[in-house]
Order: structure tokens, then C-alpha cells, then sequence
């Protein structure tokens, strides 16, 4: 079988990698650029000429458009609008369509939210990964507690649906000395997300804070620099995370995301029930007709490439159903809904319930699933341990 019944979904999501920043974040592992506003111009060729390959001749109508980075609001006010209105006027979007632009708060400003409210943005996700000064120094970030405060408060009148990040298990700066003292503590991440819940913000994503090879963080922590938070505490503060967003009713759909009814996040919902999605800029990865593609991280490399020759793709892999399947059921697993597998199986067209039963079993015996009626789901316990389960699944054998 090449292809699910019906063939692939026609993808009705767009996102668009922005790549430019400020600077780049000693955690950050993305696919950015900083200090070279000068390369803006060039971008924007570059999407139009990606969007050409995407729109041709035709109309793509689509549900989801989301603008990341990067940082989408780092190009200036103009610019910004030039990306939103080039954007708009080649696509359709539904008449309720979520269209999301990510901001730091540093960058929120009256002129900026007139541009995002003009061109039809309706949620903002903000960076703001912290409340806490001397932790935001320690991240990196470019904006301190009152700017993330202001800008959320600005950003809720002006557009109203709201979503923040906010990482946890970050070391802390010792307030006399400039090396770390340790790591954060769980009162210091309970009062974040005390802040957190009294504002008008309607989405959360936590996350625990990762040292990726090739960061700066990575090598700090090699030298003894930086240090991990302990894994007690660490899952400590995830359970703090879900007691207290649920505590003020913001619901927990996937791992790391939390939402107020009716605010859930369309657009990754579409990314883990594999949809299918158009993408645009720098390491901006695509699904479209059973093909996910690829392209060039390096923002100066992309666009030498796209202007050049039209495209920069630098992977492409053909999806099999059966591999389709076993991502379903893997990212499926990390929604809170988990997944039913009568439905996966009309998706993919076999018996998928089947092939996947054994590690269903294990997990269950394990104490990281429940399963009955067809549903699978991570217990409290599986969440923490979720990327084992996936694993487990992904490395399935084919079989159908």
C-alpha cells in the first residue's frame, strides 16, 4: 500500500519560519540568525518565491497559519506587514481560520500590535519562559518580569487570545557572583506559574529546559558551568505545572500544553495527527503527499539557495503508511486524549491495533498506559515518561 485510504491529507496548515532575533539564547538549538536585519529584504524574495511553489496557479485554503521563528515581530513594522499581507493575499483562509504570530515581549509595542491586529492575527504566543529576573538573565532573554507582564496585559486587549512559554529546571545566577548557584528551585517555578494564571492568558506551554549539543548551554554545562536541576526535582515541577494550570482552568491536551476551553492549539493539533502542513523558511520542515521535506537550517545558506536556484530543500524522505501509522500512534500518545486505534486503523487502511498491541500491553503492564475501548492513553506516570513509549513504537516493524 502506498498511500492511506483516500490518499494523503491535502494539507491545510501553513508555518513560516522567521529566523532573525536579537540575539541568539544559550539554549537555543533553532534555526536563527541574529544581527542580520539586513538579510529581512531577502527573506521576504525568499517566501514569495516558496509560496509560488505552493500556491502555483491555484487557491490553498487553509485552516491554520502560524508565524515562528526565530522571532516573526524582530522585523520591523513594515516589514512585518509586507510578510503578513504577501502571505494573505496568496492563500484562503476559512472563516475562522487561527492565525498565530509568535513575539518576544521586548518586542510588543503599539505600532507592532496595530500591524498584527490590521492583518488578521488572532493569537499571539509569546516567549516569555520566565517571571523571574535573575532567571531570565541566566536564559538569556531580552526582556525582564515587567515587560512579560506588559506585554501579555497588551496583547490580551488588543488580540485577546494569549499564549505564553515558560521553561522550568533552569539554572539560576547567583545574585554575588556571576557563576551558577545551583539550579532552580520548586517555590521559585510555583510562584511562575502563580503569576502566570493571574493573567488573562489563555494557553501555556512549559517546558523543562533541554542542553542540546552545539549550544552554548551544552558547552557550559561540560564545563561545569551550568548545572541540572535533579530528576526529583525536576518532575516535581511538571506535577506542580499540571496541578496548578488545571487549578485555574487551563486544561492539559498535550505534555506540554495546557489550554482554556476552546483555546487549543489548531495548528499543532494538526502537526500531531499527522495532517499534513506547508512550510516556509529556514529548517522549516513540510508534510505534503506522503513526502516530509526539509530545508536548509542555515538562514544565510536558504536564502542563497531559494534566490538562486528556486528552492532549499536539504532532506526529503518518503513516508510509508506503515511508518505513518507508528507516528500517528506515537505522537497520538502524547496528547492527553491518547489515541483510538479503530479510528487509526480507517486512517491507515490495516490493522495497525494489531502490530502495535504487544508494546500496548508492555506499557500497560508497565504502568505508563491504560487501554479500553479501543483507547490508548499515557497514565500520570507514562507522561513522564513518554518519549520511552514513543520510542517503543517508532521502532516497530513494518507489518500490515
Amino acid at each position: 500500500m502506498s498511500s492511506p485510504p483516500g490518499g494523503w491529507p491535502k494539507p491545510r496548515s501553513l508555518y513560516v519560519h522567521v529566523p532573525f532575533c536579537r540575539h541568539r539564547c544559550g539554549y537555543c538549538n533553532f534555526s536563527v540568525i541574529a544581527g542580520r536585519d539586513d538579510l529581512q529584504d531577502r527573506f521576504l524574495k525568499a517566501v514569495e518565491v516558496e509560496l509560488d511553489r505552493i500556491v502555483g496557479s491555484g487557491t490553498v485554503e487553509l485552516d491554520t497559519l502560524y508565524f515562528g521563528g526565530g522571532t516573526p515581530t524582530q522585523l520591523s513594522p513594515d516589514r512585518l506587514e509586507q510578510l503578513l499581507q504577501v502571505i494573505r493575499q496568496r492563500v484562503h483562509l476559512v472563516d475562522n481560520a487561527e492565525v498565530t504570530c509568535e513575539a518576544n515581549p521586548e518586542d510588543v509595542s503599539d505600532e507592532t500590535i496595530d500591524v498584527l491586529v490590521r492583518n488578521g492575527v488572532n493569537r499571539v504566543s509569546l516567549g516569555v519562559q520566565s517571571f523571574h529576573d535573575a532567571k531570565l538573565q541566566v536564559l538569556q532573554r531580552g526582556h525582564n518580569r515587567e515587560q512579560a507582564i506588559a506585554a501579555i496585559e497588551q496583547m490580551c486587549a488588543a488580540i485577546g487570545n494569549v499564549s505564553i512559554d515558560l521553561i522550568f529546571g533552569a539554572p539560576v545566577v547567583d545574585a554575588n557572583s556571576d557563576s551558577s548557584a545551583g539550579s532552580e528551585s520548586l517555590d521559585l517555578w510555583q510562584s511562575e506559574l502563580a503569576m502566570a494564571v493571574s493573567l488573562p492568558i489563555t494557553h501555556v506551554s512549559t517546558y523543562s529546559l533541554t542542553y542540546e549539543k552545539g549550544t552554548q548551554f551544552w558547552s557550559r554545562r561540560r564545563a561545569g558551568e551550568l548545572h541540572e536541576v535533579p530528576e526529583d526535582t525536576d518532575i516535581a515541577m511538571y506535577r506542580a505545572c499540571r496541578r496548578s494550570l488545571a487549578g485555574a482552568g487551563l486544561e492539559q491536551y498535550e505534555i506540554s500544553s495546557f489550554a482554556k476551553p476552546s483555546f487549543r492549539s489548531r495548528h499543532n493539533q494538526a502537526y500531531w495527527n499527522g495532517y499534513g502542513w506547508y512550510a516556509i523558511g529556514p529548517g522549516a520542515a513540510s508534510f505534503e503527499g506522503g513526502v516530509r521535506s526539509v530545508n536548509h537550517r542555515s538562514p544565510t545558506t536558504y536564502l542563497k539557495q531559494i534566490l538562486e536556484q528556486g528552492t532549499a530543500v536539504a532532506e526529503s524522505e518518503i513516508i510509508s503508511v506503515q511508518q505513518h501509522a507508528r507516528e500517528l500512534a506515537a505522537f497520538g500518545l502524547r496528547q492527553i486524549d491518547g489515541i483510538d486505534l479503530t479510528t487509526l486503523n480507517q486512517r491507515v487502511g490495516f490493522d495497525f491495533a494489531a502490530g502495535v498491541q504487544s508494546v500496548i500491553t508492555e506499557m500497560r503492564d508497565s504502568g505508563l498506559l491504560v487501554d479500553r475501548a479501543d483507547r490508548a492513553q499515557l497514565t500520570p506516570r507514562g507522561l513522564l515518561l513518554a518519549d520511552f513509549v514513543e520510542m517503543k513504537i517508532l521502532e516497530l516493524d513494518d507489518f500490515s
